[in-house]
């Protein structure tokens, strides 16, 4: 069933899409620290790829704002903001009680310039959002965000700040309803748990469930009060491969799509669903991964996409340059060009890499069951709900020289449901399991000049009233 999947013009790649694609050049450099899975490096090595395959010559390329603190408690809890701005890798031990408050330690540490990564990744999710609600683009682009697990008032699972529940709070400013859809092996339940009494919010997740971090997803989770139903999660084993991933990934988000009718899409793109990821263990490859982005791309709806898990870089590398190029319509060669870290790409050189001949242990009956079981859920939702608006807040303000604008803390609450309960306990977490893998020796990070020849780079004033960027010369 892969109704409205379909709706484009014909061509093997149906019409091209305006792109707005936010990158900055600092986000490398940040370090988790020695022996930590989560690595922002890959963002610099997807960025290297794109530039060499041509790709950023067909996209407006942006560096992000950084998110202020206001923006940010537009989500989270002031005093966890606070504490995020605050700490250092020097004054850490004298925080003893707040790191384990905000569960800030072994999965997310304290690192040098914790705050500016969450300022960046957040700044380019909002960012997109904002690009998208003014109509200046079709498809935004932050593979730097999809920190899917940080919670109103504490961090999780390598994700400090949730810029995708901050995206959907700034397209909700213009869409009645938002779709979230989450890719990554591990359940999005931060997105999840801030939108799980709304219906102007849907979220839809696939998943390893059973044993694995963060524990939550069950299919019987659905939702509360005017939420329910408006929370699928779709409970996967070990091995699936591209054939029955789809096999319930198109007649869901199908159906989902004809029944809610959404005015926007947010895609977490999570890498970590690959074969061969150092924490998954699903066998999709990389095309089985993208089809999932040129499935949502066909319905010609607002698309921001985002990035999220992903362990094992070469290949989170691989994903999101290729899933760039589809958001584009191109089809990009599976020979890789001469880049910077082409060496991270030996021995074969290749954008594809084979899946696995790993053990599938999803039986064709237990997907039919998930797959009959969330279409149910779905018949039961009679139309699309519809939200009364009594005035548009402003998009955004993501400029340095508002700081002192009045109003720094106020929240804006499209609906009193989709505030987030403190008292809601969340099912006890697992931390994820790291396996240390081989990386290239002698490979300095070379610092990738965000201006390529011929690629206008420019600083994402979005809220400015004319939408003119300044140009900046890395």
């Amino acid at each position: 069933m892969e109704t409205g999947g379909n709706s484009l013009p014909s061509g093997p790649d149906g019409v091209k899409r305006k792109v707005s694609y936010f990158y900055d050049p600092e986000v490398g450099n940040y370090y988790y620290g020695q022996g930590h899975a989560m690595k922002p490096h890959r963002i610099r090595m997807t960025h290297a790829l794109l530039a060499h395959y041509g790709l950023l010559q067909h996209m407006q390329v942006l560096k992000p704002t950084p998110a202020r603190d206001r923006d940010l408690c537009k989500f989270h809890a002031d005093d966890y903001v606070n504490f995020l701005r605050a700490i250092t890798p020097e004054t850490q031990q004298d925080q003893l009680r707040l790191l384990k408050r905000f569960n800030v330690g072994e999965d997310c540490p304290v690192f040098d310039g914790l705050y500016a990564f969450c300022q960046t990744y957040a700044g380019g999710s909002v960012g997109g959002a904002v690009k998208l609600n003014q109509g200046s683009c079709d498809i935004a682009i932050n593979w730097a965000g999809g920190l899917h697990h940080a919670k109103k008032c504490e961090a999780s699972g390598f994700c400090y700040v949730n810029d995708i529940v901050l995206g959907i709070l700034e397209l909700l400013k213009v869409h009645e309803r938002v779709l979230y859809v989450d890719i990554d092996i591990h359940h999005g339940d931060g997105v999840e748990e801030a939108f799980y009494t709304t219906d102007r919010v849907m979220t839809v997740s696939f998943h390893k469930f059973g044993d694995y971090f963060p524990g939550t997803g069950d299919i019987r989770d659905i939702g509360y009060g005017k939420g329910k139903y408006y929370s699928l999660n779709v409970p996967l084993d070990d091995g699936i491969d591209d054939e029955s991933y789809q096999s319930l990934f198109k007649p869901i988000i199908g159906k989902v799509m004809e029944v809610y009718r959404p005015g926007a899409v947010v895609l977490q793109c999570g890498a970590d669903s690959l074969s061969g990821d150092r924490l998954g263990c699903f066998n999709l490859s990389i095309k089985g991964h993208a089809e999932c982005v040129r499935f949502i791309r066909s319905f010609n709806v607002p698309l921001l996409l985002v990035g999220g898990g992903g362990y094992t870089i070469r290949n989170v590398a691989r994903c999101w340059c290729y899933e760039t190029g589809v958001a584009l319509g191109i089809e990009v060669d599976d020979k890789m060009p001469q880049h910077e870290y082409y060496e991270y790409f030996g021995p074969d050189y290749n954008l594809h890499v084979a899946p696995s001949n790993m053990e599938n242990k999803n039986s064709r009956q237990l997907l039919d069951e998930i797959r009959e079981r969330l279409l149910d859920y779905l018949s039961k939702l009679q139309h699309a709900p519809s939200a009364q608006f009594q005035e548009r807040p402003p998009d955004t303000q993501l400029l340095e020289d508002d700081e002192d604008q009045d109003d720094g803390d106020a929240r804006w609450d499209p609906d009193s449901d989709m505030d987030s309960d403190d008292d809601r306990k969340p099912l006890p977490g697992r931390v994820k399991r790291e396996y240390v893998e081989s990386e290239p020796k002698n490979l300095a990070p070379t610092m990738m000049a965000i201006d390529e020849p011929s690629i206008k780079v420019e600083q994402d004033n979005s809220n400015k009233s004319s939408d003119q960027h300044t140009d900046m010369n890395s």
